[in-house]
């Protein structure tokens, strides 16, 4: 089997798992190790006890990749999208027979509970391989009529894509960027987080082992000068970001000097805006899969919940009430619904948060503070009484903390949940569905909701508007962004010149 099965052994009553890689960097179909790169050790969040190590990408590694990417993306192009589908197709099939594997990996590199995992993580990776999978065999142009002369378009693919993932979905976006890159005929060199390393290789063995080409889906380590390298290489035709704000607008700047096709997905400080009306077990839940998910680690997150007042200490009580049901502990234990942040330095962010929003004014309803001496747990914190000029309410935290904001007027809250330089997301919890298409008609995000959070999947497009990106994942939108048109005019008819 290609894919290694992880080995478990028993250390007391704690399974652990042997999660180091057979090397660092997957090219041209094989493993590649080159330990001239700096050192990357691979943390586990909840011991703080390093678990695995690889290495950054050498010039000569990222030349590698690049060389072999170029080389086999014609071929790839040249078959039919009905070949390159079965192999999607067939790789999300391994994906879900190995998902238990897969998950524990995904536990062991970004800390969140074994329970979220094994539904979220590999199993959405592979819903978009399938999903573009099945569409690849349809992408087709289309003929245009003009008397006897006609237009006929073709879609052709862009040629090698770069790919640069986060470290809070790591399996996921390694797939949500391979899928459509290799259903239009594309081949990606994919740079995952330095800070969750290992997923990506092993989504890169299966598509490998499902019968895409080598060089099709390469995968290098590295941080910020790796990905430099990628962005400005003349071969780069497309680059794909999943990352921050500032991260965003160097990769952007750097994809503009050759005019390439960039699609970002950047940070957000989304609204959940709750009408009196709503029923208050679903606004307090989507507020939970808003905020506490993933520990809070979710770009999309509605961090800024405007409550009405009318429900406002009714909406407190009873989240205050279900977030005694938080399990913390070890991740890998399938009871436990709550994991750590993905590392030291994120969590001191977050706790730099949460002491400003209290110097600020705003009143902590539950949480702020750390979990235990041991991993980087921060319990889940809810401010109230939180107002917008408030630093908490205007900065991206990544982490578990909700802040709470009154209102009393539809127009008024809306005028507010639109006053952030982000638009990724915006949900809104009401039994008044006039209202509520008002709200998402009025929300400046790329994605909203209406009673309900955080849902992504691979059928519907996700992305932002103003800092929160361009472009668009997931849906058929996505394979604008892979592809590009190519107009033929056939005449049939004498040319005529003026001379």
């Amino acid at each position: 089997m290609f894919l290694r099965k992880i080995n478990a052994f028993r250390e007391g009553n704690r399974v652990t798992y042997d999660i180091q890689p057979t090397a660092s960097h997957f090219i041209d179909g094989q493993y590649v190790e080159d330990k001239n790169g700096t050192p990357i050790p691979v943390i586990c969040p909840v011991s703080e006890e390093q678990v695995a190590i690889v290495y950054e990408a050498t010039p000569a590694i990222v030349e590698q990749a690049l060389t072999a990417a170029k080389r086999a993306q014609g071929a790839w192009e040249a078959m039919t999208g009905t070949e390159r589908g079965r192999v999607l197709r067939r790789a999300a099939e391994i994906m879900r027979e190995r998902n238990y594997d897969l998950s524990v990996l995904e536990t062991n590199d970004t800390g969140k509970p074994l329970q979220e995992t094994l539904v979220a993580d590999a199993t959405s990776a592979a819903d978009a391989l399938e999903y573009f999978g099945g569409l690849a065999g349809s992408l087709t142009g289309e003929h245009i009529q003009l008397g006897d002369d006609f237009v006929y378009t073709r879609r052709e693919a862009l040629g090698v894509c770069v790919g640069i993932g986060a470290w809070n979905y790591p399996t996921q976006i390694a797939a949500w960027k391979a899928a459509p890159a290799l259903a239009c005929g594309n081949a990606m060199v994919f740079k995952p987080s330095e800070q969750t390393p290992l997923c990506a290789l092993k989504v890169a063995e299966i598509l490998h082992e499902a019968g895409a080409p080598a060089g099709i889906y390469n995968v290098i380590q590295g941080m910020g000068d790796v990905g430099a390298a990628l962005v400005t290489d003349p071969r780069v035709d497309k680059v794909s970001l999943t990352g921050s704000v500032p991260t965003g607008r160097k990769v952007y700047a750097a994809a503009a000097e050759g005019i390439r096709h960039v699609t970002m997905e950047l940070g957000g400080k989304s609204p959940i805006v709750i009408f009196d009306d709503a029923d208050l077990e679903d606004a307090v839940g989507g507020a939970i899969l808003g905020n506490f998910y993933s520990s809070g680690q979710v770009c999309s997150n509605g961090t800024r919940v405007f409550v009405q007042s009318g429900i406002k200490e009714a909406f407190l009580k009873r989240l205050s009430e279900r977030l005694k049901d938080v399990k913390m502990g070890d991740p890998l234990d399938e009871s436990v619904n709550f994991g750590p942040m993905v590392s030291g330095r994120q969590m001191e962010i977050v706790q730099g948060f949460i002491a400003k929003g209290i110097e600020q004014g705003a009143r902590l309803v539950t949480g702020g503070q750390r979990e235990g001496d041991k991993g980087y747990f921060l319990q889940p914190t809810v401010f109230a009484d939180v107002t917008d000029d408030m630093v908490i309410a205007t900065d991206e935290i990544f982490g578990p903390v909700l802040s709470v904001l009154d209102f009393d007027d539809e127009d008024d809250v809306l005028k507010r949940a639109n006053a952030t330089d982000f638009g990724l997301a915006a949900g809104v919890f009401t039994n008044d569905l006039k209202r509520a298409h008002r709200m998402v008609a009025g929300f400046e995000a790329g994605t909203t909701y209406i009673n309900t959070y955080n849902l992504a999947p691979v059928e519907a497009p996700f992305g932002g508007s103003k800092l929160s990106g361009v472009g668009r994942e997931n849906s058929k939108a996505a394979i604008e962004h892979y592809s590009q048109l190519k107009s033929v005019y056939v005449g049939m008819a004498p040319v005529e010149a003026p001379f």
